[in-house]
């Protein structure tokens, strides 16, 4: 699994927006990448937050737009680290849920 950097975080929320699934994780590693940066040395330099997310790092890579569907329990199970990392942060970025 390699991480992804900004420039591929940005490629996939751009890519992703409109999917249904890959949209709503592509935007929630965007706003933990926005918030890393503003509160540390940047994405690239804290690895806390890259580990947290790195599930649905590879959940993205996995299922590149335009797939069908990515399976909802995959995605719940790749919140579950970043909304314990927000938690212990105390951190303030938004998690979209899949509706």
């Amino acid at each position: 699994m390699m991480f992804m950097n900004e420039f591929e975080i940005e490629d996939a929320l751009q890519r992703n927006g409109l999917h249904p699934e890959l949209g709503p994780a592509s935007l929630t590693l965007w706003n933990l990448m926005r918030w890393t940066n503003s509160n540390s040395d940047g994405w690239a330099y804290w690895p806390k937050p890259c580990r947290a997310a790195a599930r649905l790092q590879e959940l993205i890579q996995k299922y590149r737009y335009p797939c069908s569907h990515v399976p909802e329990d995959e995605y719940k199970a790749a919140l579950k680290p970043i909304k314990a990392f927000r938690t212990r942060q105390k951190a303030d970025f938004e998690i979209v849920e899949v509706i």
